[in-house]
């Protein structure tokens, strides 16, 4: 089974994304399977552009029901999302990606689905082009940089933070840092799991087993990452700018509701460094992003959260 395809098989209480950012734009496609009825399985989704100095614009499609089966992997009414395309009914792209998947969870926690979700990101640093027509407006897409990844599991979290950084020759960071909603864990700090592909390497080698030794602070608009894990260390800090975020609302299967604010014109600062002996900490790589990240961060009843600074 490829890291795209489809994994719902008809159990309730499921749901499945996958969702595609380039700079300057989003396409989320959502399958759904309410607790209470498998049968009642619907999709939906929504698309959002952030034209440069401007405010975002998005539009929302279903629900409708859906087409369950190996291909494409997504398929409701003219929305599909399958490996190179993308369609919509105001929307056609095309995505073109040579790198393996990068799977910020273990490979094997995605495979056997034994955490409550996994994300793994499907074409890490994909080139998109087509058309895409929200607001009343028809944005051209030539070649631009971005990713399309995966999520499958039981819901949203209770709380949660998102970075996709596409680092230029091949090299990105993706982060996921979240709360979960089990009760008896939404009182812990937030878990983040890192994967920073840098010149052809994948490090951390297991994000879930080092993800205790990051501390993740989640807040709008800034949120911020930072640990050490063996010689090497890493800071990222994210800046999620109102004026190029739109807010949307999520309904996990068992009707619980969650917004999220997403922006992929977001600014990250990132920093690499590793111990030298004798020497101390020495910076090994650092990139400032202006405009050019991809970031979300998902709430619920937190409204404190929202003044938090990272």
């Amino acid at each position: 089974m490829g890291a795209g395809d489809t994994r719902w098989r008809g159990q309730p209480g499921r749901v499945e994304v996958w969702y595609a950012t380039f700079t300057g734009g989003w396409i989320h496609y959502e399958l759904v399977s309410p607790a209470s009825d498998a049968d009642g399985a619907y999709g939906h989704g929504w698309v959002a552009m952030f034209p440069p100095g401007r405010a975002p614009a998005v539009a929302r499609f279903g629900p409708s029901s859906v087409l369950v089966g190996s291909e494409p992997w997504f398929a409701a009414g003219p929305y599909r999302a399958d490996a190179g395309t993308l369609a919509g009914d105001t929307w056609s792209l095309t995505y073109t990606t040579d790198a393996p998947p990068l799977w910020t969870f273990p490979r094997w926690a995605w495979e056997r689905e034994s955490l409550p979700g996994a994300q793994v990101v499907v074409s890490p640093s994909a080139t998109f082009d087509g058309w895409v027509e929200v607001g009343g407006e028809r944005f051209e897409v030539r070649a631009e940089p971005g990713a399309l990844a995966h999520i499958y599991g039981h819901g949203n979290a209770q709380r949660w933070a998102w970075l996709h950084a596409d680092l230029g020759d091949g090299d990105v960071l993706e982060i996921v840092a979240a709360v979960s909603r089990r009760p008896a864990l939404r009182r812990l700090p937030p878990l983040a799991l890192v994967q920073l592909r840098a010149g052809g390497e994948d490090w951390p080698r297991d994000p879930l087993a080092v993800a205790p030794l990051f501390r993740t602070r989640i807040g709008l608009p800034r949120w911020s990452v930072k640990g050490t894990v063996g010689r090497r260390r890493l800071r990222v800090d994210v800046n999620v700018p109102p004026a190029a975020s739109v807010t949307l609302d999520y309904t996990d299967p068992d009707g619980a509701a969650a917004e999220c604010s997403n922006s992929e014109r977001a600014d990250a600062r990132i920093r690499v460094q590793r111990w030298a002996r004798g020497r101390g900490w020495r910076t090994e790589r650092e990139w400032n992003l202006a405009g050019t990240a991809h970031a979300e961060v998902g709430l619920r009843d937190e409204v404190g959260l929202r003044d938090e600074r990272g």
